[in-house]
């Protein structure tokens, strides 16, 4: 059976499923689930037919409590150090798709497994939702994206105090300072999340990975190298078919059909 199942959803089926399929251990992250992750990854990045992501768990008691310690426990060094440039490369995978990620969490969502909900573009988790960068309980810090990617989006100030508190935030705190897109209940988390992939996928496809990528680019950038670099990005667009579709659509009063082209 596989530890990450991969599967689409959405009413063009055009939205891809990602599920951590490790419920016997919080879907504590091994060498094999990283890399079934990783391979996954590659493959719908590469689809031209696939144009919003979802990454869940088969289980709502925990999204992802992190890496398994139990197989890290008898690493060398050298081991531990091999098994780490796997998980980067995972967590950049997951960070640098093409089309927007977005986290639906429920349960906990612990150290590593927090990290991938911060490596995605949004998130909708449940009420039930339990957040965290325990790390330095044991001795060690994030690793993949946790200090850098946090600050992005709950501010400086939280951000340490989350990480060097090494505490666990509900869901509800989580929404209130505004890392959740959408806070609701165990059973409404995947609805939720697909309506709002639906909405992204009616969009153009190249103006949405263009804006993903200028989003991420501009973040912190002094204003003035920010217009010059935006302006560029907003040129990717211009010379497209979807381009050109787009005003059709408008001018004929329907709904466009974007190619990607």
């Amino acid at each position: 059976m596989a530890i990450v199942e991969l599967s689409t959803v959405g009413t063009e089926s055009n939205i891809a499923k990602i599920t951590l399929n490790r419920p016997e251990a919080r879907n504590a992250f091994t060498t094999e689930m990283a890399e079934q992750m990783l391979n996954i990854i590659r493959e719908v990045d590469q689809s031209d037919d696939i144009r919003a992501v979802l990454i869940t768990s088969s289980t709502e008691k925990s999204f992802c409590s992190g890496a398994d310690l139990k197989e890290r426990n008898n690493m060398s060094e050298g081991e531990w150090k091999n098994q780490h440039l796997l998980y980067q490369k995972m967590f950049s995978a997951i960070h640098d798709m093409k089309q927007p990620v977005i986290a639906v969490v429920d349960g906990y969502a612990l150290a590593g497994g927090f990290e991938i909900v911060l490596n995605c573009d949004m998130l909708v988790a449940a009420d039930t939702a339990k957040f965290g960068l325990p790390e330095v309980t044991r001795g060690i810090m994030p690793g993949c994206g946790g200090t850098r990617l946090l600050s992005k989006r709950i501010g400086v100030h939280r951000a340490k105090e989350w990480v060097c508190t090494g505490r666990i935030v509900s869901g509800v705190e989580a929404e209130k300072i505004g890392l959740v897109n959408v806070l609701t209940n165990s059973s409404e988390i995947l609805k939720k999340a697909i309506e709002i992939a639906e909405q992204i996928v009616k969009n153009g496809p190249i103006a949405v990975q263009t804006c993903k990528q200028s989003i991420e680019a501009l973040f912190g950038m002094p204003n003035e190298e920010a217009k010059k670099i935006e302006i560029s990005y907003y040129n990717r667009c211009i010379d497209t078919e979807d381009r050109l579709e787009g005003v059709r659509a408008f001018v004929e009063k329907r709904h466009p059909r974007f190619a990607g082209k």
